[in-house]
């Protein structure tokens, strides 16, 4: 089918334009369909991500490339540990990374240093453990309790970090997706799961 109808182009065309004009239509050809294909992907499923700034180390570094899952939140909803990368509230253009501590309904209070929640199941409030962070400390006084598709955002590094202690609590809506993927540098590459906490 191919040589048939490049014959019939060199027929028309000449023999060095109709193989020419061939090429081209068949370059157009792959780019509609590799456009078909990549752009939905880009634009519903994943996307890339650059890290700027301090403010999730040690666990993520600047310029650090990252994929972010775009799909997950369309199906269910963010879950306490995820890494999120979403729109600053403040100015939209930006987006930052930071990671999920309270959840809608729950009441975050800093104190002393820590991270205290109030949810169904410790009315009373529980110290949140977290692993991940090297200074154990969180700075700041703060009591807030989150609305519908409400959610607070901390970044790893505490004291690099610009975050809802500042902004307040980031609404669902504002919200890109998850780090799926660590990219570059490739001896850093690996997928990120949810950490287990004390509650």
């Amino acid at each position: 089918m191919r040589v048939e109808f490049e014959q019939k182009l060199q027929n028309r065309f000449g023999g060095t334009f109709g193989s020419i004009l061939f090429f081209i239509l068949e370059v157009i050809q792959i780019v509609a369909v590799s456009a078909a294909i990549i752009i939905p992907i880009r634009y519903f499923l994943i996307q890339p991500f650059y890290v700027k700034g301090a403010s999730m180390e040690p666990n993520f570094y600047d310029h650090e490339y990252l994929i972010i899952d775009e799909l997950s939140y369309r199906l269910r909803e963010p879950e306490r540990g995820e890494i999120v990368v979403f729109r600053y509230p403040r100015d939209p253009r930006q987006f930052f990374i930071k990671r999920v501590i309270g959840l809608p309904g729950e009441t975050v209070e800093i104190t002393n240093g820590k991270i205290i929640l109030y949810t169904s199941e410790h009315p009373n409030g529980t110290i949140l453990e977290e692993s991940y962070i090297v200074h154990e400390r969180t700075d700041g006084k703060i009591r807030t309790t989150l609305g519908e598709n409400e959610y607070f955002l901390l970044g790893d590094n505490r004291d690099e970090s610009l975050d809802s202690r500042a902004f307040g609590a980031v609404k669902r809506a504002g919200f890109i997706g998850r780090v799926w993927v660590r990219g570059l540098p490739l001896s850093r590459l690996g997928t990120f799961n949810s950490p287990l906490y004390n509650l």
